[in-house]
């Protein structure tokens, strides 16, 4: 967990599911995908928040 803090917000390929951080796609000319697609959603942690009923 403290390696996704150090790296930034990480986004993930719509096609192939490959995880980029966001200091990678800001450093490449175009946003796009190692596949060539350009849709990315961001990742979201594993962990399930649950809350109690009132």
């Amino acid at each position: 967990m403290s390696e996704e803090k150090k790296s930034g917000i990480i986004y993930e390929c719509v096609r192939c599911g490959t995880k980029v951080t966001s200091e990678e796609l800001i450093s490449l000319p175009e946003i796009k995908c190692i596949c060539g697609y350009k849709v990315f959603k961001k990742a979201r942690p594993p962990v399930v928040k649950q809350i109690k009923a009132v």
